[in-house]
């Protein structure tokens, strides 16, 4: 919301990979670090073969753990009559059909021009802890829509915003800085 002024979460779009009682865990989806995926691909010594990745941005995916990756990527092993299992060391399926890896196995395959398709890729996750969330939704400092791909993998950055609050039927100009409660 406007009212919300703290730097990391100022217009924030946040994908909410994991929330239960313990707390919460999501990446910010649109906002591009100053660095993009070749300079990354660099930096941990991997080539980057996939040409289409070569210019995307690193995201800095919220203010906790800055220094670790975290990779959100559509579904890598799916077949209707056997069970999914990931295909990478560590990768969570998050409830809504995507996955959130975070072991370097994943930036391995993409260097050779394997791994998935889409990626979203960031530098550090944002974090609530237990009930945090739920207060801060209390507040209205916060609005919540359902997930959707095509926001995160079809949507320019500078866009991503704009179309969440249009998946709500908002705009950005409906919305008040100042909160109420009914």
């Amino acid at each position: 919301m406007p009212g919300l002024q703290d730097a990391a979460f100022a217009r924030s779009v946040v994908y909410v990979c994991e929330h239960s009682e313990r707390g919460a865990l999501g990446l910010v989806i649109n906002k591009p670090s100053d660095i993009n995926l070749k300079v990354l691909f660099d930096k941990v010594e991997l080539p980057l073969m996939r040409a289409d990745l070569v210019n995307t941005p690193v995201f800095q995916g919220g203010p906790v753990q800055t220094e670790r990756g975290f990779v959100l990527h559509e579904p890598t092993f799916a077949f209707a009559d056997k069970p999914r299992e990931p295909v990478y060391a560590s990768t969570m399926t998050i409830p809504g059909g995507l996955e959130m890896t975070t072991s370097k196995d994943v930036l391995e395959a993409l260097s050779t021009g394997a791994g998935p398709r889409k990626v979203l890729v960031s530098l550090g996750y944002s974090a609530w802890g237990q009930g945090q969330l739920e207060s801060e939704l209390g507040e209205n400092s916060w609005l919540t829509v359902d997930a959707d791909s095509a926001v995160i993998f079809d949507t320019p950055v500078d866009q991503r915003y704009d179309k969440a609050l249009l998946l709500l039927g908002l705009q950005a100009w409906m919305l008040s800085g100042e909160a109420g409660h009914a």
